[in-house]
């Protein structure tokens, strides 16, 4: 199947007299709380609401699942997290047309770490975070056929996106190729570990080159950790940074190049898909394969 580039198109509108009525059907203590529009992305859309508190919708019905695993799990996994995480406050239901869970979560403070970078000192932060949310996932965790699973999954697609930024680009390189090849053939992970799924700078919060908080589990999953790890090269901005978190996580060699061959993937994604679209997915994806070619370089 091909891959199609480019941002995927709302499956329904959300605007804010629709947020209004549903926090007014559904939770009339926010009714004449302020609304302020503050992202759609692929899968949904976020309004701050008030000062302490966001709404979180889907925008896509792929996406009415993936709320639904973050209502369920987000709430037991946040307590033993060294960062903030929107665990959902109140949990909507369907409603007014619009066909899907929807959740009221707290609003954490920072800004995305593709605006705001992410200090090298922080490589220690990032380990510790990644190396709480790895623990052993139950049987009946989240199942999620993109992430975490094993990279020759996903190769024929991947393989698409990089054939078309040859044409475009110049950050496939021999080294970046080779990286892809190399986590393709590494063995295999030995334990399914939760995972954020998702783990990319505009999923990560920062200030003043902090690292505060961590946002949008809706792929939330259980998997191979190297899915995750694969966002030191999008997050640290040096490679002695890189280093030093991958050796404090305790990362083995297997597990490094399955690592790296994920962060070829969602550089690739990124950037392909930014190329069309959106400059800051492009802008990530660049920076990430830019760094893998630093490191194997």
């Amino acid at each position: 199947m091909s891959t199609t580039p480019g941002t995927p198109e709302a499956e329904i509108a959300i605007n804010k007299p629709l947020v209004r009525a549903l926090l007014e059907e559904q939770y009339p203590e926010f009714a004449n709380t302020s609304l302020t529009l503050i992202d759609s992305g692929w899968d949904n859309v976020t309004y701050r609401l008030g000062e302490e508190h966001a709404v979180r919708l889907p925008r896509r019905e792929v996406a009415a699942t993936l709320i639904e695993h973050e209502q369920r799990w987000l709430p037991e996994l946040a307590p033993n997290l060294p960062l903030p995480v929107p665990a959902p406050v109140r949990t909507g239901h369907p409603g007014l047309g619009y066909p899907w869970a929807w959740s009221i979560v707290p609003w954490l403070e920072g800004e995305t770490a593709d605006l705001s970078p992410l200090a090298a000192d922080q490589s220690s932060s990032l380990a510790k975070f990644l190396t709480a949310l790895h623990r052993p996932a139950p049987n009946n965790a989240p199942a999620n056929a993109v992430r975490g699973v094993p990279l020759q999954h996903r190769a024929d697609a991947v393989n698409e996106r990089l054939q078309r930024l040859r044409e475009r680009s110049d950050l496939i390189t021999p080294v970046v190729d080779a990286a892809w090849h190399e986590g393709l053939n590494a063995p295999p992970a030995q334990e399914a570990r939760w995972l954020h799924g998702d783990f990319h700078p505009r999923n990560v919060l920062v200030s003043h080159g902090r690292l505060v908080g961590v946002i949008d589990w809706g792929d939330i999953t259980s998997g191979d950790v190297a899915t995750d790890l694969a966002g030191i090269w999008m997050l640290l901005p040096t490679k002695a940074a890189r280093v030093a978190a991958l050796s404090q996580y305790g990362a083995d060699e297997a597990t490094v190049q399955r690592a790296m061959g994920w962060a070829v993937l969602f550089g690739a994604v990124l950037l392909d898909s930014g190329l069309v679209d959106n400059p800051r997915h492009a802008a990530i994806g660049a920076t990430t394969l830019e760094r893998i070619s630093q490191d194997r370089g």
